[in-house]
Formats: structure tokens, C-alpha cells, sequence
């Protein structure tokens, strides 16, 4: 018999799913529509594909919409909801729920899509039908992707208005049986904690606008072959390769910055593969930008144009492919699991690499150039060398990034580097090195042909300012390796030699100077980036002479009992004053005070709050809190905590003697472990003990754990729990240290691992309040924040020119 179920709202999946059937048809029709009006020149088939292309987009924002609203009053009958949502979450957050799922960040690329669809459609004249498409035909696949329809048994994509009670993962539950099973979920699994920050509602939106735009040149650049105007496209799609440097630009640095704030491996770039998978189109982007410029004045390059434009696209592809099969799943922490997409996403992309493949060879003789050799002293020969090196430091990230894709594909058992940031850096700071002394001199080479000696007059005072500022700064840099220094030095000319050009050949006109801009930005990136990473100092480092562990080494974390310690850190003493929730973030005020040399008083200078944050299901995490200074950052969080608050060790009442439930620690001989008060270290297992205390046959066993404890205040006490089998029976005999209210039972032998399990209960009212903590100071980063903000503006200024010679050179064709 149906089950009629209660408070479900059937209505708004239904209306979902429409939307989502109509998007896909829509999209489709458009493309075929615009395919036969490109093929055809009929006004009736691109007004029929433009229909078709809004009725896509009211599709498209109606099903964001929707799920915004099913997230917003928590309908959790509906699997998306309830996965990336709860109703403690502040409302903030509700737009990082949305994106947080692969079917919400399909639709977020689709949306943005549709906008600049728009746009093209109505300001690209005669290339509309062609560009759009080419962008209808990506809708088509995209919208492919939420379908969740079977077909011959496969299905094509996942749905976002699954019901809960439908899906594989519940439908066979007891519960979900019932007619009020919803009135059994009481929340939502919730956001991942590591989203639930600010930059998580700005920087996905801005990022996928950035692999939205990738599909501007490359839909220019395939509407230039099916037309077989082959240079005529480069003119329209320049703009646009400029506006996806800046904003896929943006939104990797903004990835950087949430990375700096909101995780704690302290650092803004791990190399991480999903970082990777964006910065590699980025970096063909800007390829492609400057190949254009050789075109648009040399007139040359034509096959490396279409090249970069496909390639670009490609690797957007690519990199969905690994952030979204599941490939990367144990390699990265931002890939999607696999939700059994990988041959529906390997479909997409070679469907578009066979139709540009087959353009290309169709077109090939036509595209060949017969130009003379490039000479060595014009811009545009430096200029395409600088795109080959970009290539090249893309093929090493992606190649090493691809090793999960190598080892399924052919079975191999490549092993990813140990030390990731050391890797590429062996392989990029030579790529970076290259690229700073490139776009350092490459402005001042004339396209063409330079005279080498009006060269090294204008290039001399930039390269001595460089050394100089190199030279002195090794007061600072110290001992350094010599490929550092050269970076250094690199960026730094680049730095000095793009605003000298600003000034002394551009004369001071910014409107011009786009470009220049755009590049000093990039050498401060690299420099701040160098001076941040190789000079951070840890200035955390334990005195109380007790071994954290080796999670926890020494010499990187210092441990603060609350109220109690004032403890020296760097240049400055620190104390944890006090906690205090907010929600469900637990937050841990530090104070700073440095030393009054003349009064000999600590003075307070700022404090601090890292936090961590509360999460049943997926894990606590902890979350940095940074002070800010002009030159530096302090940069702290939280690395151990109890997190349920202890009580004061003076309580006296009549609980006094009651343990709070015990926890249990897996332990090999050497390992250690922190209780509230001290720390336990298993030294040994003993076997010589005294059987006869217990009646022991010879058949029968006992081992006792031999426990070395050590409070804060470095006093040293000994325990020895005792396990027993006997006569086929365990029986234990548990300790006390009844000085620091802990007691010990070895409950446990794991044969396969040789480890043991102990239990240990605390007494209420002893338990210390302390917390472990890592700080770290970054100096220079503001160089790096600095030039983030000018390679963005830059970018703008070089955008609003490309825009304004389009408009006057079709003002200037229409007279």
C-alpha cells in the first residue's frame, strides 16, 4: 500500500523538476536554433534561439531560487537540503549551502552563463550566433548534469529535488516507513565548517564567474573556425580574455585569502590539486591575452590564438573532471566525493575536445603562417616566449596534479611528492624568475624591431635600483637560498622597471598603463609571497619542558593554563584570560603585552580570540584568529582544547569525588596523550609481574601498562594498570593518581597492532582549564594583499581600454 506521508511539500520538487526538464530542453533548442541560424543567416531562427535561450535563463534562476527558499525554510524531505544545511546555521551561511554541493555549483556556472550570454547577445553583433552557440551547446551539458533522469540504465546526473525518502542512501530505512519520518529528522547534516565563514559566500560566486567566462574566447574562437574567419574573432574575444584574467584572477586570491583566515595549516597556498586545477587555466588565460597582443599588432600567431583559447577551455573541463569524480578525493580537501558523474563528465569534455580537434585539422592549411622569424629584439618574440614558459609551469602542475588519473588509468602506483610546497617550488620559482624579468623588460622592446642600445639606456637605471634593493634587503633576508634571492631580485625588477615605465614612457597616463599595473601587481604577489613564506617565523615554543607529543611538537606550540601562566612569545608575553561561546563557536581570548623597558610593566597590546568551532558530525574545527600590522601579521590558533569547559580545581561540593565517563586512548609502547592536567606517556609493557598476586596459572597472562605521568608543574608520578586473562576470562585492576584525580584501567590488547587500550576517567573537580596553541608571524604579507589589489585594477583599466578601442574602431567603420 502507498504511504500517505505527512508535512511533506511535494509541490515545490515538482515545480523543481519542471524547471529543470525545461532548462535542458531550452538550452538545447537554442543551440540547435542558433546552429541554423549561423549555417542559414534566417532572423527567424536566432529570434526562435533567443526565445529559446530566455526561457533557460527564467529557468535557471527560477530553480536557484527554489532551493535558496527550500534552504531557507529548512524543507529537509529534500535530500540537498538536508545535506548541506541545519537550522542552527546563521543565515549568512545560506547562500554557502547552496554552493556547497556539486548540483548548486553546476547551477551557479549555468547562471552565470546565462549573464554573460546576455551580454553577448547584446553586444556582439555579427557573432552572436556563433558564440552563443557554442554556449548553449556548454548549457546543454551542464543542465545535463542536474537532470537525474535514467537512460538505458545510466543516469544522467543528480537532481537537487530528490526526495529524501527516494534516495538510494534512505529508502530502505525503517523510519523512512513511517508516515511522519519528517517529524523524526529534528536537523540537517549542516554546512561543512570549513565553508561557514565570509569568504565563502563571495569567493565561490566570483571563481565560478571566472570559469564562466573561459567560454567567451573559446566560443569566439570556434565561431571563427565554423565561419572560417579566422582572424577576424580575435578583435571581440580580447576584451573578454582580459576579463577572465581578472576574475578567475580574483577569485583564486580571494581562495588565498579565506585559506589565510579560515585554516589552520597557516599559510595562504598549500598546492593543494583543486588549487592547482584553477590556476592552470588562469595562467593559459593570461597566455592567450598576450598572444592576442602580438596578433592585434603583428598581425601573427593566429594558430597559437585558437591553441591557448581551446586549451583554456579545456582545462576547466579538466579540472571539474578531477574536483568532481571523486579522483582527488584522497589528495585533496576541497574535491567533491563521487556521486557517479565520472563518465558523464569525461563525455563532456572530449566532446568538446573532438569538435575543436576537428575544426582545427579541417582548417589547418588555411591557419598555417608563413611569416619571417620574429626578431630577437621585438616584443612580440619575448612575449610568446613568456607564453611557452606559462605552458610549461602548466604542464607541471598538471602532470603532477594528475597523478591519481595516471594510477587509475593504467594501474599504476605513482606516489604523490611528500613535501607538496617543495616540489613546485623546485619546479615554478624558476617559471616565476622568468616571468618577473619577462614582463620587467618586455614593455620597454618596441613590436617589430628594437635598436639594443635606446634599450639598455632605458632599461639601465631599473636594473641597478633592482640590485641595490636586492643587496640591501640580504641585511634583512639573512642566509638565503641563492634561487630565492634571485626571485627576489626578479620581482623586484619587475616591480621597479614597470613603474619606471609608467612614468617615463607613458608619461604618467594610467588610462594607458593597464598593463604596467597589472604587472607591478604580480612581482609584489611573488615577493610578498617569498618574503611571508620563507621568513614566517613560529614563535610559539613550550616552557614548561613537557613533551606535547609528536602532533604537537615543542618547538612549534606553547601551553597556557588559563589565569595562571604569563608566558614569553616572540616579543611579547601572552595569557589565556578566558573562553566563551558564541553559537556554536567556542572562542579562547589570548592577550598580548609587551614589556615597558622604563616602568618594567607588562602593557597589554591586543588580544586575540581563535576559536573552534562546534560541529557532532563532521568533526570540531579549529579557526585562526590574525592581528594585522602595517608590516606583519600575527597569526594564532588553537591546536589542543578541552572543549567542554572544566570546572574550577577549588569547587568543593558533593560531587567533589565523582569522575566524569572515561575515554579511551589506543596507544603504542612510546606514545603520549593529554589529559586536562598532565600528560601520560606508555613507556612499557610488563610482563615479570607477580603472579602468584592473582592466582595465574601458566597458561594464563598479565601484562601491566607501565605509565609515566607528568603534571604542569613538571613533577613526575608512575602507574602501572594491570590486564589480565585468566582461565579464558579478562579481568582488569585499575589505578588511581589520586594527587591529580585521574584513574587508569588497561581494558584492551590489539595482537594485529600492538597497541593497547586504555581508559581513563577524571575526577570534576581538579580539572585544569589549558589550551595548546600555535603562533605564527608572517612579515610582508600586506606586499602580497597590496599587489593582489593592483594586478585586479590593472586588469580593469586594461579591460575598459580593449572596450574603448573596440567601440571607436566600429564607430570609425560605420563613417
Amino acid at each position: 500500500m502507498d504511504i500517505q506521508y505527512i508535512g511533506e511539500q511535494l509541490l515545490w520538487g515538482k515545480i523543481g523538476n519542471l524547471l529543470v526538464f525545461t532548462a535542458f530542453t531550452a538550452a538545447l533548442l537554442s543551440a540547435i536554433s542558433y546552429f541554423f541560424s549561423l549555417r542559414t543567416d534566417d532572423k527567424s531562427w536566432r529570434k526562435l534561439a533567443r526565445q529559446a535561450f530566455a526561457i533557460h535563463t527564467i529557468s535557471i534562476t527560477g530553480i536557484f531560487a527554489l532551493l535558496f527558499y527550500l534552504i531557507l525554510n529548512h524543507r529537509f524531505e529534500y535530500v540537498y537540503v538536508w545535506e548541506h544545511s541545519n537550522t542552527i546555521m546563521p543565515l549568512k551561511y545560506i547562500l554557502s549551502c547552496f554552493w556547497e554541493g556539486q548540483e548548486g555549483s553546476f547551477l551557479l556556472w549555468m547562471f552565470w552563463h546565462c549573464a554573460l550570454g546576455w551580454v553577448i547577445i547584446a553586444t556582439a553583433g555579427e557573432w552572436e550566433n556563433g558564440v552563443m552557440f557554442v554556449i548553449s551547446l556548454v548549457q546543454i551539458f551542464l543542465a545535463s548534469m542536474i537532470l537525474g533522469v535514467v537512460i538505458l540504465g545510466y543516469k544522467m546526473g543528480n537532481n537537487p529535488f530528490v526526495l529524501l525518502r527516494d534516495h538510494p542512501d534512505f529508502a530502505n530505512l525503517p523510519f523512512i516507513k513511517m508516515p511522519d519520518y519528517l517529524s523524526k529528522i529534528k536537523d540537517g547534516r549542516g554546512l561543512n565548517p570549513l565553508l561557514q565563514n565570509y569568504w565563502m559566500t563571495i569567493h565561490p560566486p566570483t571563481l565560478f564567474l571566472g570559469f564562466a567566462s573561459t567560454v567567451i574566447p573559446f566560443a569566439f574562437a570556434i565561431a571563427g573556425l565554423m565561419r572560417k574567419k579566422f582572424t577576424e574573432w580575435i578583435k571581440p574575444a580580447m576584451p573578454w580574455t582580459f576579463f577572465g584574467v581578472m576574475i578567475l584572477g580574483t577569485g583564486i586570491l580571494m581562495g588565498a585569502a579565506w585559506a589565510y583566515e579560515s585554516l589552520s595549516f597557516g599559510g595562504f597556498w598549500a598546492w593543494d590539486p583543486v588549487e592547482n586545477a584553477s590556476l592552470v587555466p588562469w595562467m593559459t588565460m593570461v597566455g592567450l591575452a598576450h598572444v592576442m597582443l602580438i596578433f592585434k599588432h603583428r598581425k601573427r600567431s593566429i594558430l597559437s590564438n585558437f591553441i591557448l583559447a581551446i586549451v583554456t577551455f579545456f582545462f576547466i573541463l579538466y579540472s571539474t573532471f578531477l574536483t568532481r569524480s571523486g579522483i582527488l578525493g584522497n589528495s585533496s580537501v576541497h574535491a567533491f566525493t563521487d556521486l557517479g558523474m565520472s563518465g558523464h563528465l569525461i563525455i563532456y569534455m572530449f566532446f568538446f575536445v573532438a569538435l575543436s580537434a576537428y575544426l582545427l585539422i579541417k582548417n589547418y592549411k588555411a591557419l598555417k603562417e608563413t611569416h619571417e622569424e620574429e626578431h630577437l629584439s621585438s616584443r612580440e618574440f619575448w612575449m610568446f616566449i613568456g607564453m611557452l614558459v606559462l605552458v610549461i609551469g602548466c604542464l607541471q602542475i598538471t602532470f603532477t596534479t594528475s597523478l591519481p588519473v595516471f594510477n587509475k588509468l593504467f594501474s599504476l602506483n605513482l606516489a604523490a611528492p611528500v613535501d607538496a610546497i617543495d616540489h613546485y617550488n623546485k619546479w615554478q620559482v624558476p617559471v616565476a624568475i622568468f616571468i618577473c624579468l619577462l614582463i620587467g623588460v618586455g614593455q620597454y622592446f618596441k613590436y617589430k624591431k628594437t635598436e639594443w642600445k635606446e634599450f639598455r639606456k632605458k632599461i639601465t637605471l631599473s636594473l641597478m635600483l633592482s640590485l641595490l634593493v636586492t643587496g640591501l634587503s640580504a641585511f634583512y633576508l639573512g642566509e638565503y637560498r641563492v634561487h630565492y634571492y634571485i626571485l627576489f631580485f626578479a620581482s623586484t625588477f619587475a616591480v621597479i622597471a614597470n613603474a619606471s615605465y609608467i612614468f617615463t614612457v607613458l608619461k604618467g597616463k594610467l588610462g594607458n598603463s593597464g598593463a604596467s599595473i597589472a604587472h607591478i601587481g604580480i612581482g609584489l604577489i611573488l615577493m610578498g609571497a617569498l618574503i611571508s613564506n620563507s621568513k614566517k617565523e613560529v614563535i610559539s615554543r613550550n616552557l614548561k619542558n613537557v613533551d606535547l607529543g609528536k602532533d604537537m611538537p615543542n618547538k612549534e606550540n606553547i601551553m597556557i593554563e588559563q589565569k595562571v601562566d604569563t608566558l614569553p612569545m616572540g616579543n611579547y608575553y601572552v595569557t589565556y584570560s578566558k573562553r566563551e561561546t558564541q553559537g556554536v563557536n567556542v572562542l579562547f581570548n589570548i592577550e598580548y603585552f609587551q614589556l615597558n623597558p622604563q616602568t618594567g610593566v607588562k602593557e597589554k597590546q591586543f588580544e586575540l580570540k581563535p576559536f573552534v568551532q562546534l560541529n557532532d558530525r563532521m568533526g570540531n574545527v579549529a579557526e585562526p584568529a590574525t592581528k594585522h600590522f602595517l608590516t606583519k601579521d600575527i597569526y594564532t590558533h588553537i591546536t589542543y582544547a578541552e572543549i567542554e569547559k572544566p570546572q574550577s580545581r577549588h569547587t568543593e561540593d558533593e560531587h567533589e569525588e565523582e569522575y566524569q565517563p572515561a575515554k579511551n586512548q589506543m596507544l603504542a609502547i612510546g606514545d603520549t596523550f593529554i589529559t586536562s592536567n598532565s600528560f601520560v606517556i606508555l613507556r612499557s609493557l610488563k610482563k615479570d609481574l607477580d603472579r602468584n598476586d592473582f592466582q595465574l596459572n601458566d597458561s594464563d597472562l598479565i601484562v601491566g601498562a607501565d605509565l609515566m605521568i607528568q603534571d604542569i608543574n613538571k613533577k613526575i608520578y608512575e602507574s602501572l594498570p594491570v590486564f589480565v586473562i585468566k582461565n579464558f576470562s579478562i579481568y582488569t585492576k585499575s589505578t588511581s593518581v589520586d594527587e591529580l584525580g585521574l584513574k587508569f584501567e588497561f581494558s584492551k590488547i590489539d595482537p594485529a597492532t600492538g597497541k593497547i587500550e586504555l581508559s581513563v576517567s577524571e575526577k570534576k573537580s581538579n580539572k585544569a582549564d589549558f589550551i595548546v596553541m600555535k603562533a605564527i608571524i608572517f612579515p610582508g604579507i600586506n606586499i602580497l594583499w597590496i599587489g593582489c589589489l593592483l594586478m585586479i585594477i590593472g586588469s580593469v583599466v586594461a579591460i575598459r581600454k580593449r572596450v574603448i578601442q573596440n567601440m571607436n574602431s566600429g564607430n570609425s567603420t560605420e563613417k
